[in-house]
């Protein structure tokens, strides 16, 4: 137990992070709308609402198109699905080995087959795929909870074994009241036909679970209506209410108490957009982008189309910002900036790019998903998982994306001054990122002043990111895993110390020069005191086919000789002194170093983890530059040079 709560007060850190220019009172929505508003604004009868009824059959054809086909296979693949049992020891087994998908893999199975034949049935009308779909809402009706066991800390017990005095509002328990919502809202007359006790079941777990748990309910973290200055609020605040929202509109036929809930979304909702920077930038990374700025977004366009376009923020530069961040961090085939937890793939989903861009008025998010699409597969059926709406959305619009001219254009260089964040790229092929920031940001990893270098497309100098989620990712022995480390980033270890977790922890007189093309910081704060670091500017110089890095430093002691961290993927060759060469996928720089300063290290890191090597492969290289003699001050130069 001792263990458990321990994990639950490092959750609670992790989630409650300090950083106090973060926070800004904009209360947009708010500001855009009053309770009253709200309440005169929102449509009646589901006016709002895009899609056919059920029974009609013309509707849902056109709606769907060829994809029609492909959503009734998927649901027929799932016609003898035999639905799995999250048992007790299951959820268990988090809190005795800290193995979250033993539970979250039959409950996500369960959840999939749900969505699957919801959409065939949808597609098809026959009635065909109704007594499946029964046995999945029953059964969800009957677990105890629709939580995942890594989130049932939020208990009381703060244990992962779900009980039935309480329920939790987490991730997986909106998505799935709000897939849930719309199977009552399209099939309850289907549902009668067969039972009316399954349409009155589900509504009353809906009642009780998701409507009533919301709004007799503020302790949860993600809604931050107790909010102190410099508090976190990630992506959890925008998904969870944009779930709440759903569940509200296609639930709640009382006008007051719908018009209650939709404003307290509104309050909590902007509470993730006063939180975000006025630069855009998602400290999350691109990876979390479309649960972080993409959910706020389907909250905006669900609160537009609701109240008709009455109460709507979309022409705020923040939000436009907020969009636009997943363009300029995409770097080309497929690879994209990635710092904290985020994954070096993606790029993002196109479809919900394309309606964000056009919502906000952004061509250069409109062509940008036009050029994604391209890239992908457009003939293929989205897959829905647990969003329905997403889904449903993209049937929606997809005739009129295919018609965008797809291309991906982005500036030289993008600054975020506030998240100090710095993109640079050139006609060489080169493309620079860079941070600086603190180490307690959202999936905070210890990275301040970090780098990765990308060379036409292809990541040479690389952020690992992070490995399979498990207890020990989100608890006090976060820092022990490799990944999380400073030292396993592209950075220095100074005295022998890394750099330490922690608000204060942070980089400092962090700049970007447009016009020599050069970022540069103070990382000296961003070590303890232990590390004996005064001041350490390290600046970024991209110019033509070559990178420059200096690191100019002062220190009170030296205990032992500093190291100079790279990270790699490629093969890498240390045969000449002075001269590392390193090729990944086809591409080739040489990284120049003072020989007479430095002797080269390099310790090959094998990956056994899944989510690693999916990306990475079997292994990374960290090179190590040791200083052959310590200093108290002095002047680092190295040059990356594409060959």
């Amino acid at each position: 137990m001792k263990t458990v709560k321990i994990a639950v007060l490092i959750n609670l850190l992790l989630a409650f992070s300090f950083h106090v220019s973060a926070y800004t009172e904009r209360d947009l929505l708010q500001k855009a709308a009053d309770r009253s508003k709200v309440g005169a604004s929102l449509l009646p009868e589901r006016q709002w609402f895009p899609y056919p009824s059920y029974r009609d059959r013309q509707g849902w054809d056109n709606l769907l198109g060829e994809w029609k086909s492909e959503f009734i296979r998927r649901g027929e693949k799932q016609a003898d699905y035999e639905w799995s049992v999250v048992k007790a020891t299951d959820y268990i087994e988090f809190e005795r080995s800290g193995n979250r998908r033993i539970m979250e893999d039959p409950f996500g199975r369960n959840n999939n087959a749900i969505s699957d034949l919801l959409m065939a049935e949808l597609a098809e009308g026959k009635g065909r795929f109704v007594d499946q779909l029964i046995n999945g809402v029953f059964l969800s009706c009957e677990m105890t909870s629709w939580a995942l066991s890594a989130h049932l800390n939020a208990q009381h017990s703060h244990r992962s074994l779900p009980e039935s005095t309480e329920h939790v509002i987490d991730l997986t328990a909106g998505d799935l009241g709000s897939l849930l919502s719309y199977c009552y809202y399209f099939l309850r007359d289907e549902f009668d036909k067969v039972n009316p006790e399954v349409s009155r079941r589900l509504r009353a777990e809906l009642q009780s679970r998701i409507l009533d748990t919301y709004m007799k309910e503020d302790r949860f973290w993600w809604m931050a209506f107790h909010y102190e200055p410099g508090v976190m609020v990630n992506n959890w605040n925008p998904w969870c209410n944009f779930n709440m929202l759903q569940c509200f509109l296609l639930l709640e036929d009382d006008p007051e108490v719908r018009a209650d809930a939709v404003y307290r979304t509104m309050v909590s909702v902007d509470k993730f957009i006063n939180y975000t920077h006025s630069d855009g930038a998602c400290e999350e990374g691109p990876s979390y982008w479309g649960h972080a700025a993409g959910k706020m977004y389907d909250y905006l366009q669900l609160l537009h189309d609701a109240t008709g376009g009455r109460v709507s923020v979309f022409n705020e530069p923040v939000v436009r910002n907020m969009g636009e961040y997943i363009s300029r961090s995409y770097v080309g085939n497929g690879w994209v900036v990635n710092f904290a937890d985020a994954s070096a793939r993606g790029g993002g989903d196109a479809p919900l790019i394309y309606r964000y861009g056009k919502a906000v008025g952004s061509d250069e998010m409109i062509h940008y998903a036009a050029y994604l699409a391209k890239s992908g597969n457009r003939s293929a059926a989205p897959s829905p998982g647990r969003d329905v709406f997403r889904t449903l959305q993209t049937c929606l619009f997809r005739d009129e994306m295919e018609r965008v001219e797809p291309k991906h254009q982005t500036p030289d260089y993008t600054w975020y001054p506030e998240t100090e964040f710095c993109y640079m790229k050139n006609k060489n092929g080169l493309f620079f990122a860079a941070k600086g920031g603190y180490n307690n940001e959202s999936h905070n990893h210890n990275d301040a002043g970090t780098f990765s270098l990308y060379v036409n497309t292809i990541p040479v100098i690389i952020d690992a990111g992070v490995g399979t989620y498990t207890r020990q990712t989100f608890s006090n022995e976060r820092y022990n895993i490799w990944t999380m480390q400073s030292n396993y980033h592209n950075l220095p270890l100074i005295n022998g110390t890394a750099q330490s977790f922690g608000n204060e922890y942070k980089a400092t007189d962090v700049s970007f020069n447009k016009a020599g093309m050069t970022f540069s910081l103070n990382i000296a704060a961003a070590y303890p005191q232990s590390a004996g670091v005064k001041r350490w500017i390290r600046s970024y110089t991209l110019k033509n086919g070559t990178l420059k890095i200096s690191d100019n430093f002062d220190l009170t002691k030296t205990d032992s000789p500093n190291r100079i961290h790279f990270l790699t993927w490629g093969n890498v060759n240390t045969d000449t002194p002075g001269v590392v060469e390193i090729e990944a996928k086809g591409e080739k720089v040489r990284l120049v170093y003072d020989k007479n300063l430095f002797t080269v290290l390099k310790e090959i890191i094998r990956l056994d983890d899944q989510r690693l090597s999916n990306v990475w492969g079997d292994v990374v290289c960290r090179l190590s530059l040791q200083a052959k003699t310590a200093t108290l001050k002095g002047k680092y130069t190295y040059t990356i040079l594409k060959e």
